[in-house]
């Protein structure tokens, strides 16, 4: 479905890009595992266009993303929903407006979006928080909301900035059961970008490591653990201190929204 070739990019004299080859299926949850810094996010960004490379393609289903322009581009944006590492969520509007801005945007009736907005918040267990604002959240809540936003409409193609950046394991893992289930629930072609060892073994059909600009390896979770590629090792074996199991799926919706919401929601309300 997607097929990264020869993708170049540079700022300045330093190349961050260089010449990367990689091929992602239909369905799969492809995970691009490399250190903090080395190009991870300015690979997501190429692939909706956020930015243009020096040399090299990036196909959807055959049509070449860095050649688009204008309502083209716009249209293969539509296919895809990103969530950002920061979350990237508007302070200056509400929960339920933040999940139903991309609805409102394509012209959705108002009551339409406030539905969508509702059941979404529900698949991710904030149910009822439509009119808080992100400020009142935790970081946890926060990124939760983050993924509401991206899958409210049903995206062909989900993709995750360092989804569990600056969160503790338990709520880690709670992200990482939300990028499985919703992804089998609209049916998505994934794409995670992280230096987590953990949620990659967690989550991913394959895992792809990414090393001084190119991919050096590809292979599922057991064929990366037993690469002997001596990049690929030292890498992996620096994050075996916390490799937390397979995600198992629970039913989807409220078993998300356990104790730890209550947790959450007295820490924030407690904040001054």
């Amino acid at each position: 479905m997607i097929e990264i070739r020869d993708l170049v990019k540079s700022f300045g004299e330093h190349r961050v890009l260089d010449g990367l080859n990689l091929k992602i299926e239909r369905g799969e949850i492809m995970v691009i595992l490399g250190p903090s810094g080395c190009g991870k996010s300015v690979l997501l960004k190429h692939l909706i266009g956020l930015l243009r490379p020096e040399r090299g393609k990036v196909l959807i289903d055959g049509v070449d993303v860095t050649a688009l322009r204008g309502r083209r581009l716009d249209d293969i944006r539509r296919r895809c929903g990103m969530v950002f590492q920061g979350g990237a969520l508007f302070d200056s509007m509400s929960i339920g407006e933040n999940v139903g801005f991309a609805l409102r945007e394509r012209g959705q009736p108002e009551d339409t979006v406030r539905k969508a907005a509702s059941e979404t918040l529900g698949l991710v267990g904030l149910e009822g928080i439509e009119d808080q604002r992100p400020a009142e959240l935790s970081g946890g809540m926060r990124k939760r909301v983050a993924l509401a936003r991206a899958i409210v409409t049903c995206p062909e193609i989900m993709l995750y900035d360092e989804p569990t950046a600056g969160i503790d394991p338990v709520m880690a893992d709670t992200i990482n059961h939300l990028i499985v289930m919703l992804g089998k629930r609209v049916s998505a072609t994934s794409v995670v970008v992280t230096h987590d060892v953990s949620s990659a073994y967690q989550i991913g059909t394959r895992l792809a490591i990414f090393h001084e600009g190119k991919i050096t390896e590809v292979g599922s979770s057991e064929e990366i653990r037993s690469s002997r590629n001596p990049v690929v090792q030292r890498f992996m074996n620096a994050g075996k201190k916390d490799v937390r199991t397979k995600v198992k799926l629970p039913p989807c919706g409220a078993e998300v929204n356990d104790r730890r919401d209550e947790r959450e929601a007295k820490t924030a309300e407690d904040r001054p």
